[in-house]
């Protein structure tokens, strides 16, 4: 059956979370499919950052007391943890995603070693093509501990790659440039059966369910800026199951990871529970940012935001099938929406050039080398309508290359 501009009117019409769009601040004339790399400002973001300028100004240093700036971390990851299928004390907003893969991958390993100091567990595991950052980091922990080996192996043979040497497995659940996700309860059981920890990275927090305490997730990490919407860089967020908290530690012993910061002593004790994963000083404007962004998650369900980012993408698949048909495109992200992430990515060789004309055109993507046009499909601001249109002007640069 086709697709009629009309059919899009009305699913627009029906869409339950269509107010959602009115809480963001959109550039006017402008189709935005990129929200998967940064997401847009949210009205009460702004609002947010505006009042801790006025406290900071008028409270000076008595803020960190008075508004409780110093308590950000455990209130946004209270906040946060819903969307995660977690416990509030579960988890905390802190430092970068890549800082908190360091901390959490160093704690799991420190861990195994306690656990069964007469096994060698010395592997982590990990997939090749993840994002760059999951590898480096893994590689940097490498080189600082020289008994730990990093073995970065395809999709197909992770799972004969777990051996009783394997403390640590560490996977993305949506690979940044396909989107396809691993199936993530049974990866962590399929883990847990030989007795090795899993570490889940997750740039698709907000966009997909997780249930990480319902799949048994040792530990996860994930960022704030992309569907959370947090703004540039905004704070990453990690999550420690809490049987495994009080045998966890953080090898970057931050002073506001201490058990009484404001003692000031020479030496390291950790903070109860999670609170011994922070490090330095919340940046303060930066959580505002976040805190006014995760507002618009308040009563929402996460499964519903997943049903119209699947029907979006298919969507958008349908009404490109007939360039992929003339083998103009061709589709990277699996077909079986299950199967599929937040994010949609075609290939074509001249995707550099035809993702730059889009921008022309109102269409803001993403391009990825070195052939990859990869578009997000956020469901809180995006309409039916917006990917009707976007399909049509992504046709026509298509065809443009081609003639």
């Amino acid at each position: 059956m086709l697709v009629s501009f009309e059919h899009c009117q009305e699913r627009d019409h029906l869409d339950p979370l269509a107010g959602c769009r009115d809480a963001f601040d959109l550039p006017p004339n402008q189709i935005y499919l990129d929200g998967n790399s940064l997401g847009p400002m949210t009205h009460r973001a702004r609002a947010q950052v505006q009042q801790r300028l006025q406290e900071w100004q008028a409270d000076l240093i008595a803020g960190w007391s008075h508004r409780q700036w110093i308590d950000y971390p455990q209130r946004l990851g209270a906040k946060l943890a819903p969307l995660l299928g977690a416990k509030p004390h579960e988890v905390q907003v802190v430092d970068s995603t890549s800082l908190n893969l360091f901390k959490l991958a160093c704690a799991a390993v420190l861990s195994a070693r306690a656990r069964e100091p007469a096994r060698a567990r010395y592997r982590i595991v990990t997939e090749q093509g993840n994002f760059p950052t999951v590898p480096y980091m893994l590689e940097g922990l490498g080189r600082l501990a020289t008994d730990i080996q990093v073995d970065v192996v395809s999709r197909e043979t992770l799972c004969a790659a777990m051996t009783d040497e394997t403390a640590l497995l560490v996977l993305t659940h949506a690979h940044y440039v396909s989107g396809e996700v691993f199936d993530l309860k049974e990866m962590t059981s399929k883990a847990h059966a030989q007795g090795i920890q899993i570490l889940w990275e997750s740039h698709s927090t907000g966009v997909l369910p997780l249930n990480l305490t319902q799949a048994n997730v040792d530990f996860a990490v994930g960022c704030g800026y992309k569907y959370l919407n947090g703004g540039p860089g905004a704070p990453a967020f990690l999550y420690v199951r809490e049987d495994l908290q009080a045998a966890s530690s953080s090898v970057l012993s931050g002073w506001l990871g201490h058990r009484e910061p404001f003692a000031f002593e020479d030496a390291y004790a950790p903070g109860e529970g999670l609170d011994r994963f922070r490090c330095g000083t919340p940046p303060v404007l930066a959580y505002a940012a976040l805190e006014g962004a995760l507002e618009i998650f308040e009563g929402l369900n996460i499964d519903d935001l997943r049903k119209k980012s699947l029907a979006l993408s298919e969507l958008l698949i349908k009404l490109l099938e007939p360039a992929l048909q003339k083998r103009a495109l061709t589709l990277v992200s699996p077909r079986d929406g299950a199967l599929r992430g937040g994010h949609v990515s075609f290939a074509h060789p001249d995707a550099q050039r035809i993702m730059a004309a889009l921008a022309q055109d109102g269409v803001v993507g993403d391009y990825r080398p070195p052939h990859f046009l990869r578009f997000g499909l956020s469901p809180l601001y995006l309409r039916y309508v917006d990917i009707w249109a976007a399909a049509e002007k992504i046709t026509r640069q298509v065809d443009a290359v081609a003639a």
